[in-house]
């Protein structure tokens, strides 16, 4: 098959481990950087450009769209898929889980654990806070990845400067429960084709309570309880996504689902775990564009 994968960073770990998993499966790989990309729809039928040349020889697409490239990403997933490109996951999951509000909907619906949370929207910011009881909350833009966005207020004063703050610059934010057993630590639990393939516990860094890699926490190998498993996979399934990084914290009240990534690193998760995720997306491939 000939494979692309959709990628900025065509150096990056992700993209390369991709690269070598589907050339040693016998496939003809290649990156195509989304920005080089240009889309049009002539006589009916949608028509796709890399640096001006016609792309029309694809059997799927592995999206790997970044945050500050949802929107055009997502429209460039939808024009492969009209034209009968096999996608690993699909314009609509991504935009949906890019929103946090949206997803969490999604995952509600689908009675999927997840902390409480409310959408900063009513004007009411008395209201809003009273919710939480003067606990630490977390609050959340809609649309932050890697922990950016993400603020941990520890008072009420500090809550309400943060949420006026916000307001006045016009961005959308959600209020979030802060589970506080949970240390400071999550579940990275990597699921492709509803199967959960891969799991780790991250932690972060001293003095901060986010857990992501990126911002110095650490990971090891973890087993997961029979719940967490049940609890990644359901909520995989609740936003129609067959490759996907579902975050869970563990409270007293069990496994709650903390975010959904569509393009989820590779490399903490294979060097923790020591297991080839990207054989098995290429595998996923495999088994669905036959």
């Amino acid at each position: 098959m000939n494979i692309a994968i959709l990628s900025k960073g065509e150096a990056l770990y992700s993209t390369q481990v991709l690269l070598k998993a589907g050339t040693e499966n016998k496939h003809v790989m290649e990156v195509l950087d989304p920005s080089h990309c240009s889309l049009s729809i002539e006589n009916g039928r949608s028509i796709v450009k890399f640096h001006n040349e016609i792309v029309d020889d694809l059997d799927a697409i592995i999206p790997r769209i970044g945050a500050s490239n949802t929107y055009y990403g997502a429209t460039l997933v939808r024009h492969f898929n009209a034209m009968r490109v096999f996608s690993i996951v699909s314009a609509g999951a991504i935009l949906q889980t890019r929103d946090k509000w949206t997803c969490s909907q999604l995952l509600s619906k689908a009675n999927v654990p997840i902390p409480k949370t409310i959408l900063g929207a009513s004007s009411n910011l008395e209201y809003l806070l009273s919710n939480f009881k003067n606990q630490p909350i977390i609050i959340k833009i809609l649309e932050g990845t890697h922990g950016n966005g993400v603020i941990l207020a520890e008072t009420y004063l500090n809550a309400l400067s943060t949420i006026e703050t916000l307001k006045t610059a016009g961005v959308k934010f959600l209020l979030q429960e802060y589970i506080e057993e949970s240390n400071g630590s999550d579940l990275r639990i990597f699921v492709v084709d509803g199967e959960v393939v891969a799991a780790m516990k991250r932690q972060s860094k001293n003095g901060d309570f986010r857990s992501n890699l990126h911002r110095g926490g650490s990971s090891l190998n973890v087993k997961l309880t029979y719940k967490e498993e049940s609890v990644a996979l359901k909520a995989a399934k609740a936003v129609q996504l067959g490759v996907c990084g579902v975050d869970i914290l563990q409270s007293k009240k069990g496994p709650l689902v903390l975010e959904i990534n569509s393009s989820p690193g590779l490399e903490g998760i294979e060097k923790t775990t020591g297991i080839n995720i990207s054989k098995k997306i290429i595998s996923y491939i495999e088994r669905n564009k036959r």
